[in-house]
Parts: structure tokens; C-alpha cells; sequence
């Protein structure tokens, strides 16, 4: 039985499997051969998701492992040994593999046929840069929200992590067959852009000329404000200087939105950060949309009136009340404490807020919900957890993914605050100093709760410690050798369609395979990444790939039989082609989803 025929075995099965992921070829063809065996021994119904076919830990143990037996035994009640030998049966009656084995206490390791790896090649060249896209989303849709920052300075460095993290999650998701919709939410209402708006009101009058002094305490001192007091004098001249705060604090707040709003688009714009959806806060709130998430909570008999016991540690949160207040019964949802949704006064918490836009963003996705969030927001996850929960009646949930803080060095040593910003080193600072692709790989280098260091001097280092150069390289080394194929088969056609037919069985030596190896788990790589939501994988297998493609480079220039240009051997040449095509198209597939672009020469 070939590949293809594996293929169509399992697609017969009701599996879906992508042909081009040959782990999951396997992993579904298996699932259906212990299906076979469990209706011939009388099984139970058995749960098989957790049963996975993925390269062993070590490669001398074989091409592929299997933790089949070791999930399915105690369900089935067999030894998972005496499992293993009955799944290394199976295997062993695969035309397409060569050798299987039971190891330890009962995990599978088996070895396939050089062609059936060989033949992957052929995928990746017939797919491009498409190779490694599944449908294991299903077209599932998924709301990744991002970013979201306060519209009420410029973007930070931490805000560019959750950016960058959030966006290449969207990428990600959509590769492996999810309908994805990426939204912002401008925090546009409330207390924050009030204080944005009386330091507006400051800096115009400082634009006409009025010395006001050191900047009090409570609003924002940062100089970026000028801007918006300058333009605001040029539009309106001294029209709001002797007019009470009701009249022209509307009129500031406008305007400082609307330039924080325009200034945060261009910014992500210029690394790639692109958002479907921009859903103000306010507009939420005047579509009744507040009104409408507290009926729903109140017709489940969910919310009541009494009062919270005094926070521990004796910080008190801004909605917290020693009066009575209306309040979320949360912890029947996971939460630690009920919450407050509204004041003694009869006003709206922020959480209230929050939660009608939740349900506002849930009516409109009518799915997953994902937020990428900072770090000091960790104590709002178990309650928008809980809020989430209980308006949709558990049809939907929350992920929230929170990104860490970033500290920023240049050689070694701290970097000084931004002197526009005065107190934060801001997006702008970055993409001015290293550009937009560097910066999003970084931010990509570090599992998004852990902190990330960014040095400034270190991240355009061009050596191998830089994952940035090191995967660039490699693409630029790939691009290098196939200008210099063109020259050496002058008007030859070396089409990746071309490269496809080359003699891929002579790519047989443990370099070559290992090599192959590496590419053919992207698809597998792309899916596990995108069910754990972890775009940060990406990041690590580049790096990977980008170690073993120049490594093979290196041990080349010393095995002649290894190099990739060969004078007196043209078939083995144009494999070797086809291998290096492979590597670049699967390191841009990989640098798409981080929204970085390959590059195809290094400069110094």
C-alpha cells in the first residue's frame, strides 16, 4: 500500500487527513487499523485523540513513534506491551514500512521506506510556500483579539509583543484551517480618556503661547501630546480658551482619539499588524449593549445586591465598595470573589463594560474567543472567563494568553526611556532602530508568559547566537545556490514543477533524509502549534531547520559527495536542487506565519 493509497484507505474512514502530512497520514491509518482489531477482539469504544504518530526523541530509534498502546491499554484493560506487539503487527503489514519495535513500557518506534520521504519533496515543491496548510480548524471561527491597547499615548514595547504574538496566532490559526477574525478594542470611554483629554486641553493652551507650568499630577505628561494641543489650536484658534470644561472637554477627547487612533495604526502598519475589526468601547456601551449582557446575567438569576469582604493585602480595586453594590455571581464560574458590575451610584464598573463587549464580540464571531493581554491584566482572566461562560451558557470560552514584560537593552546596558514618550520606550523607538522583521521574530523567540529580553545591539549581530540572521541566512544561502544553479544550466528549466521530477531516490544518504525528515514534519508542526495556540513554535523549528540546512552546507565543503553543485554529476544535482528549494519554500512558509519576509541576500 502506497501513501496515496493510505490516503484514500483513510479518507474512506470518514478521516480527513492532509496528504501532505505524512504524521498524519499514518496517525489516521493506524486509528483505523485498531478500530479493525477492536471490533475483532470485542474492545469497548475507545477514545483514540490522544493516540499520536510524531518523530521519536531520538532519531536512532527510528522514523516515526506511536503512544497508541500506552493510551488505548487501559481502556481496552491489556497490557501495553503486550498492545505495542499487536500495533508493531500492523505496521509490519505496511508495504511502506520498513521495520517496527516496542520500546520502554510500551511506545511504538517504526521506520519507513527512503521514497515515502523522499517523495515529500515533491509536496513541498507541487504546494510552495501553501505547504504545511491543514484543515484541522475545520473552518471553525475564531476571534483573536490583539493589541487593544489604551488609545491614550503611543504603543510601548510590550504593547509590540502582544502585537506581534497576536498577530502571527491569527496567521497561525488560518494556516491550519481556521476562519479568523482579528479585532482591536479601542478603550475609547471611562475615566483614562477623560485625563487624556484635560492633558489636551494643557497643551493647547501651552500651543497658544500660555506657560503652564510643570504637568499636574493625574493627567499625562508625555510630549507626544503637543502634538495633538497644536493641531488643536490650528483648527479651532482660541475658541475653547475662556469656555467650561463640559463645552471643550468633549471636543479634546475627540481629537486625541483620533490622532492616538491614527498614530497606533501606522505604527502597527509599518510591521505588518493588520486588524479586521476595530470595535470602539463607547459604542458598545451607547448600543445598549451593557444593558442587554446585565438582563441576560439577571434573567439567570445571577446577579444580587450585598458587599464584598475588603480586598487581602489592603489594595483596594477601583470597584470596590464598602457600601452595597450589584454584584456578578463570578465564583460559581471558577472566579475567586463575585464581582461588582455596578457602583452605589448607579454607575457601570469597567468589568461591566467589558463583559457587554464580550458578549457583543461573541454574538458577531459565534465562537472561540481569544485575547492576547498583558501582563498586569492577569487578575481579569478567571473573571471574563467566568462572564463569558455564563452569557453563553458554556457554548463559548475565553483563552487569554498573556504576555510578559519586555526589557530592552542596547550591548548589554539598559535602554533609556523614550524622550517623546518620557516614560516608555515606544514601538516607533524599535522599527526605527532595527525595523519591523527583526523585531517581530524576536518578540516570537520566547513563549508569550515568559519574559523576553530585546537587545538592540544583539539582535542585528550577524552570527548564529542571532536566530534572526541565523534563519535569514539560511534562505539567503538556499537563494545563493539556485542563482548559481542558473548560471551552471544556463536557460535549463529549474522550475520548482521541473525540480519535482528530478531523481529524488538519489537523496539517500542519512544527511539528505534527515533533512527531508525535518521538512516533512512542518505540516505536524503547524497543527500541534495551532491547537496549543503557541506561535512561538514557529520561531524554534526555523531555527531548527536553519541549524540542520547549514550544517549540511557546512559538512559539504569538506564530503564532496554532499555539496549541492556537482560538476560531474548532474542527476544528484538537480536532487540536491529540489532539496534546496524545499528549505527555502518551507523557511517562507514558516516566516509568513511570523509575518516576517525572507530575504534572498545578506548585507553587512
Amino acid at each position: 500500500m502506497t501513501t496515496a493509497e493510505t490516503a484514500e484507505k483513510i479518507e474512506k474512514t470518514g478521516s480527513n487527513a492532509a496528504v501532505q502530512d505524512v504524521f498524519l497520514a499514518f496517525q489516521n491509518y493506524l486509528a483505523a487499523e485498531l478500530e479493525e482489531l477492536g471490533r475483532t477482539e470485542n474492545w469497548p469504544a475507545c477514545d483514540t485523540s490522544r493516540a499520536v504518530v510524531e518523530p521519536p526523541r531520538d532519531s536512532v530509534h527510528g522514523d516515526m513513534a506511536t503512544n497508541a498502546a500506552m493510551v488505548l491499554a487501559g481502556q481496552v484493560k491489556q497490557n501495553p506491551r503486550a498492545l505495542g506487539e499487536k500495533i508493531t503487527e500492523i505496521l509490519g503489514k505496511h508495504p511502506d514500512v520498513t521495520a517496527a519495535e516496542v520500546a520502554g513500557p510500551g511506545f511504538v518506534n517504526f521506520r519507513l521506506k527512503p521514497e515515502i520521504w523522499q517523495d515529500c519533496l515533491k509536496t513541498v515543491l507541487e504546494s510552495g510556500t501553501a505547504y504545511g496548510d491543514s484543515d484541522v480548524g475545520r473552518g471553525k471561527r475564531v476571534n483573536v483579539e490583539y493589541v487593544s491597547a489604551n488609545p491614550t499615548g503611543p504603543l510601548t514595547a510590550g504593547h509590540a509583543r502582544g502585537a506581534v504574538v497576536g498577530d502571527a496566532l491569527a496567521a497561525l490559526l488560518a494556516k491550519a484551517g481556521y476562519e479568523v477574525i482579528r479585532e482591536y478594542y479601542i478603550n475609547d470611554a471611562g475615566a483614562q480618556v477623560e485625563k487624556l483629554a484635560r492633558s489636551v486641553y494643557l497643551r493647547y493652551r501651552e500651543a497658544l503661547g500660555e506657560e503652564i507650568g510643570e504637568i499636574p499630577e493625574g493627567h499625562y505628561p508625555g510630549e507626544y501630546l503637543k502634538e495633538v494641543g497644536e493641531a488643536l489650536k490650528n483648527r479651532d484658534c482660541t475658541m475653547w480658551t475662556e469656555a467650561e470644561e463640559k463645552d471643550w472637554l468633549p471636543v479634546c477627547k475627540e481629537i486625541a482619539l483620533e490622532m492616538m487612533m491614527e498614530e497606533i495604526r501606522r505604527d502597527l502598519q509599518d510591521i505588518g499588524i493588520r486588524h479586521d475589526v476595530f470595535t470602539s468601547e463607547q459604542a458598545i456601551i451607547d448600543a445598549g449593549a451593557v444593558d442587554e449582557a446585565f438582563s441576560i446575567l439577571e434573567g439567570r438569576k445571577l446577579i444580587y445586591t450585598g458587599v464584598l469582604e475588603p480586598p487581602k493585602g489592603g489594595q483596594r480595586p477601583d470597584d470596590w465598595e464598602e457600601r452595597p453594590q450589584t454584584l456578578f455571581r463570578a465564583t460559581e464560574f471558577g472566579d475567586d470573589v463575585d464581582r461588582p458590575l455596578k457602583k452605589s451610584d448607579g454607575s457601570w464598573t469597567y468589568f461591566a463594560n467589558d463583559i457587554a463587549y464580550h458578549w457583543d464580540k461573541y454574538k458577531r464571531t459565534q465562537g472561540a474567543l481569544i485575547n492576547i493581554l498583558g501582563a498586569d491584566h492577569g487578575g481579569y482572566v478567571k473573571r471574563l472567563s467566568a462572564a463569558v461562560t455564563a452569557l453563553t451558557e458554556g457554548k463559548a470560552t475565553v483563552d487569554c494568553k498573556l504576555c510578559q514584560m519586555v526589557h530592552m537593552f542596547d550591548g548589554g546596558e539598559p535602554v533609556r526611556m523614550s524622550k517623546r514618550a518620557g516614560t516608555f520606550v515606544t514601538l516607533r523607538d524599535i522599527i526605527d532602530k532595527v525595523g519591523g522583521d527583526v523585531l517581530r521574530f524576536i518578540m516570537l523567540t520566547r513563549k508569550n508568559d515568559q519574559t523576553l529580553e530585546f537587545d538592540f545591539a544583539k539582535v542585528v549581530e550577524q552570527s548564529k547566537e542571532n536566530p534572526v540572521f541565523y534563519v535569514q541566512y539560511a534562505h539567503a544561502r538556499c537563494c545563493s545556490v539556485l542563482r548559481n544553479a542558473a548560471e551552471m544550466f544556463s536557460g535549463e528549466d529549474l522550475s520548482d514543477a521541473a525540480l519535482a521530477e528530478a531523481d529524488l531516490s538519489l537523496l539517500d544518504t542519512e544527511e539528505d533524509l534527515a533533512l527531508i525528515r525535518l521538512m516533512a514534519g512542518w505540516p505536524r508542526f503547524v497543527r500541534s502549534a495551532a491547537e496549543a495556540a503557541e506561535p512561538h513554535r514557529i520561531a524554534f523549528y526555523l531555527q531548527e531547520l536553519a541549524a540542520a540546512f547549514h550544517a549540511f552546507w557546512t559538512k559539504g565543503r569538506g564530503e564532496a559527495q554532499l555539496r549541492f553543485l556537482l560538476d560531474d554529476n548532474k542527476p544528484l544535482t538537480l536532487a540536491r536542487l529540489a532539496l534546496v528549494r524545499s528549505v527555502a519554500l518551507v523557511t517562507a512558509s514558516g516566516l509568513a506565519v511570523m509575518g516576517v519576509q525572507p530575504v534572498e541576500e545578506m548585507h553587512a
